[in-house]
């Protein structure tokens, strides 16, 4: 593999380009004419021009990604994450032309990429689920039989996608009806598919995540969980590794379920396996993503593993150079995701120029950026600019650098998650590991991010007015 494709852009096209060209692998980037002057084109070997800004018409474009891989003569396509990570006909079609997709093979992208079909492939493995039905159903009668089966509240979930879309809590039975409905005009727009299934609702949850890597030589390992539960509209906004609620027992009894979630798809290559955590701590398989994840570097980071390096050899066909008893937790990892979004404004995102963009730097600290100052964000895809990452030996002191490094991170002209992360990492339910999935509606309101900041406001207004005073005490001798 002498050269690669990154069929993606922003942080993770340059996260993607830098282990590669540390591997001594030249870098293919492509881009569209909304990104033609983006850091990452610049950051690779070639960059080549696919298309107009909207990404249906660039970044979702996979037979003239494929065309430039072969114009270029790549060997591989890497697909970060989102756009065409867990495209099944993709991956085929990139194995079809010749060239290798750094990821899972077709099959396990398609059982995975149905919630349905990859609880149907786990079922054998002795893995816990959640209660609910087994099939795809869009009959509103059949749903309220399932409901009553297994007691409400319940979730109706979109089978196809996630992100949140296509999925509605139901606590009565009176609102079934109307909610079923909306949950399927959802997953018809957002996914084409309207089948939804039922699952019991798990109140009170976390979401805990397990990072696999597989080899195609049999090889699986897992390198320990990741805590997600801090969320907005359920997609993630603070990751930390490890979880503060894990015990050595817990974390590998999930470490080996999630093994399992893999092998039961015959997976190849770095994946996550997703669960919920109940009040009790017992667990329950939600999904696998079949791609590298956004928060992938808290993982990396205790385990010490460069993953997206681990991904390349596997795609090599090299054996993984690792053994689980090799793998050891180091420290704390926290990660941020630095969004172009207003916490004052229900998380809508901010469109406008970085007129001033300055990261924080120092030990412990690790910024995975895909803007530099003086850009525009660009309205056609997902507003995030940076993850912001910290380690430390313990997560008390993970917690207090990341407040460090949100403070040191400069941005003028767009609204920023940076503020809300500065209240998560403030707040006690999260510095005591009190918390769950419901994080956001139980402790935030955009009054408690302005009431915070006034009371920074007046701190810093104490400390000035305090040093002004010591100054002034100060003996000042006259000038000679």
């Amino acid at each position: 593999m002498k050269k690669i494709l990154v069929a993606n852009r922003g942080e993770i096209a340059i996260r993607v380009m830098r282990t590669a060209k540390k591997m001594g692998i030249r870098t293919v980037a492509v881009f569209s004419e909304a990104d033609r002057h983006a850091p990452h084109v610049r950051y690779a070997d070639e960059a080549v021009c696919i298309g107009p800004a909207p990404s249906a018409e660039s970044y979702l474009r996979g037979d003239k990604i494929i065309e430039t891989a072969l114009e270029l003569k790549a060997d591989a396509i890497h697909p970060g994450y989102g756009f065409l990570s867990e495209n099944a006909d993709f991956a085929q079609a990139v194995g079809k032309n010749g060239l290798v997709f750094v990821g899972p093979k077709p099959h396990a992208i398609r059982v995975m990429g149905s919630k349905l079909a990859a609880k149907e492939a786990v079922a054998k493995y002795d893995i816990p689920m959640v209660p609910g039905i087994d099939e795809a159903i869009t009959d509103v009668a059949k749903a309220l039989s399932v409901a009553q089966q297994i007691g409400f509240p319940i979730l109706i979930k979109a089978s196809a996608g996630g992100g949140g879309k296509g999925m509605r809590v139901v606590e009565r039975e009176e609102d079934l009806e109307a909610q079923m409905e909306r949950a399927i005009s959802e997953a018809v727009s957002a996914f084409g598919d309207g089948s939804v299934f039922i699952e019991k609702y798990v109140s009170s949850p976390r979401h805990i995540e397990i990072q696999v890597m597989a080899d195609t030589h049999g090889n699986t390992l897992h390198f320990f969980e990741r805590e997600c539960s801090i969320q907005r509209r359920h997609q993630k906004v603070v990751e930390e590794a490890p979880s503060a609620v894990l015990t050595p027992t817990l974390r590998e009894a999930m470490g080996q379920a999630a093994i399992k979630v893999a092998q039961a798809c015959d997976y190849v290559g770095a994946g996550t396996v997703e669960f919920l955590m109940d009040a009790q701590h017992n667990f329950y398989f939600l999904e696998m993503n079949t791609r590298l994840q956004v928060e992938h570097p808290v993982s990396e980071i205790i385990a010490g593993v460069d993953l997206v390096e681990l991904q390349l050899r596997v795609a090599r066909g090299e054996a993984l150079p690792l053994k689980q008893q090799d793998l050891k937790i180091m420290g704390h990892a926290v990660e941020l995701r630095v969004y172009a979004e207003d916490p004052l404004n229900d998380f809508l995102p901010s469109v406008g120029t970085l007129e001033r963009y300055r990261l924080p730097s120092g030990p412990g600290i690790r910024v995975d950026n895909g803007f530099e100052e003086g850009m525009d964000i660009p309205i056609y895809y997902d507003p995030m600019l940076s993850k912001l990452i910290t380690h430390a030996p313990t997560r008390e002191a993970a917690i207090a650098l990341m407040s460090e490094a949100i403070a040191n991170y400069e941005v003028v002209g767009v609204e920023t998650t940076l503020p809300f992360g500065a209240f998560v990492m403030q707040h006690e339910a999260f510095t005591s590991g009190n918390f769950d999935t419901h994080f956001v509606n139980d402790h935030y309101t955009p009054k408690t991010l302005l009431a915070q900041r006034e009371k920074e406001a007046q701190l810093a207004a104490k400390v000035a007015l305090w040093h002004y005073a010591e100054d002034q005490k100060k003996l000042r001798l006259p000038k000679t």
